[in-house]
C-alpha cells in the first residue's frame, strides 16, 4: 500500500504540473471572443509600439514561443487567431521574451546558446538510448549496451537541466515585462488581472512541466539500465 502511495505522488510530483499548465491555458480559452484583438494582433501592437518592427509575428505547430535567432514571435493557431483571455496574455507574455532580446537580457541570451549546443546532443542521447539494447544483443556485449544506456540517460539529463535554467527567464517574461504591458495599455479586463496572473504562471512553468516528464522519461530509462 505504502509503494503505492509513493508511486502515485511520484507521478504527481512529475506528470501533474503539465496537466495544471494546459488546464490552466485551456480553462481561459473561453469565452473564444473576449477581447476585440486576437492575440496575433495584440502581439504585433505591442511590438509597434515598443519600436521592435524588425520581429515578426507568425504561426507555429510548435508550441508558442519566441525565435531569438529569427527575431520572431510565434503562436499557435488558437492563440494567433483567438481572442480569448489565453490567446492575449500568451502573446504578451512571448512579446516579453522579444523585449528580453532587444534589451540584450543576459539569461535570455545564455538559454539560447544553451539550447542551440544541447538539442543535436539530445538527439544523439535519444538515439543511443533506442540502439542501446540492439547494440547489446549483436554484439554480444552487455557492457557495450550498458555503457550506451548510460550515455543516453546523461545526455537527456543534460536536456532537463537547461529546461529548469529556462525558469528565471520565463519569469521575468511573464511578470517583469508581460504584466506590466497588460496593466499600463489596459489591454485586459480589470476582473480578469488574477486570471492573467495565473496563465503567467503557467506560461512561465511550461518548459519546467515538460523538463519534470522528461526526468520520469530519464528514470524509466535508468530502471532499465539498473536491470
Amino acid at each position: 500500500m505504502h509503494i503505492l502511495i509513493l508511486i502515485v505522488l511520484v507521478l504527481a510530483l512529475f506528470i501533474g504540473p503539465g496537466i495544471w499548465v494546459k488546464s490552466v491555458m485551456q480553462r481561459h480559452r473561453s469565452p473564444a471572443d473576449r477581447y476585440p484583438r486576437t492575440g496575433g494582433q495584440t502581439a504585433r501592437d505591442l511590438l509597434d509600439s515598443l519600436g521592435l518592427r524588425n520581429v515578426l509575428t507568425e504561426i507555429t505547430e510548435h508550441g508558442d514561443h519566441y525565435d531569438p535567432r529569427a527575431k520572431a514571435v510565434r503562436l499557435s493557431a488558437d492563440n494567433f487567431n483567438g481572442r480569448s483571455l489565453t490567446a492575449i496574455t500568451v502573446a504578451a507574455h512571448e512579446v516579453g521574451h522579444a523585449i528580453q532580446d532587444a534589451r540584450a537580457f543576459a539569461p535570455l541570451r545564455w538559454r539560447t546558446r544553451l539550447v542551440q549546443w544541447v538539442a543535436p546532443v539530445e538527439k544523439v542521447g535519444a538515439g543511443m538510448l533506442m540502439l542501446a539494447p540492439f547494440a547489446g544483443t549483436f554484439t554480444r556485449s552487455p557492457s557495450l549496451g550498458l555503457l550506451g544506456l548510460l550515455v543516453g540517460v546523461l545526455t537527456l539529463g543534460l536536456g532537463v537541466g537547461v529546461h529548469f535554467l529556462t525558469l528565471p527567464t520565463e519569469l521575468d517574461a511573464s511578470f517583469g515585462r508581460a504584466l506590466p504591458l497588460l496593466k499600463q495599455r489596459r489591454l485586459l479586463r480589470e476582473d480578469d488581472l488574477p486570471r492573467a496572473r495565473e496563465l503567467l504562471t503557467a506560461a512561465a512553468f511550461t518548459y519546467v512541466a515538460v523538463a519534470l516528464q522528461s526526468l520520469l522519461n530519464i528514470a524509466r530509462w535508468w530502471a532499465i539500465l539498473r536491470r
